[in-house]
């Protein structure tokens, strides 16, 4: 029942309905207790987010020192086998005969040059049983040197020497 001269407000719907989110956003209240655990998270972040960066830094350190310390272990055991292979007479003797060459006495030893194994030099190249002389006329680089370093105005750091040419 309305009084006379007074009008009835009724609540008008939109077209558009609001989505569960939106309505627990708007029942949200910002209150002084909010604001200060808000700022009780936010300092904690800043406080604790160096500690937990140091704290990750040692545990990769101590991971590596872990897998140094078991690599290490494990080179110890193989140099501990090694070792006790050493103990026995017949590895002592397998060892010099193989690396040494050694026989006993009345034994004939043959040593085989030149099989399979092709030696090579530095840059892969055959060794030459040939023997090979080189075409370098060594006194006119010895006075084109002394030449040029005597009428040069540039720095020792930049000077070039001479090529050696192939002549007769």
């Amino acid at each position: 029942m309305t009084k006379r001269g007074e009008t009835r407000q009724q609540p008008v719907s939109l077209d558009r309905e609001e989505s569960a989110p939106e309505q627990w956003l708007r029942t949200i209240q910002f209150s002084g207790f909010t604001a200060l655990m808000l700022a009780l998270v936010i300092l904690a972040v800043i406080v604790l987010a160096p500690n937990l960066r140091i704290l990750i830094e040692q545990q990769q350190t101590i991971a590596a020192l872990n897998a140094s310390v078991a690599e290490t272990r494990e080179s110890v055991d193989e140099l501990t086998e090694d070792k006790a292979r050493w103990d026995d007479p017949a590895y002592i003797e397998a060892q010099a005969r193989e690396r040494l060459f050694y026989v006993y006495p009345g034994e004939v030893s043959y040593l085989v040059v030149g099989s399979n194994d092709q030696q090579t030099t530095e840059n892969g190249q055959p060794i030459s049983t040939e023997i090979q002389t080189t075409q370098v006329d060594w006194m006119h680089g010895l006075l084109s040197s002394i030449v040029s370093s005597g009428l040069t105005e540039q720095p020792p750091a930049e000077l070039v020497g001479p090529e050696l040419g192939g002549t007769n």
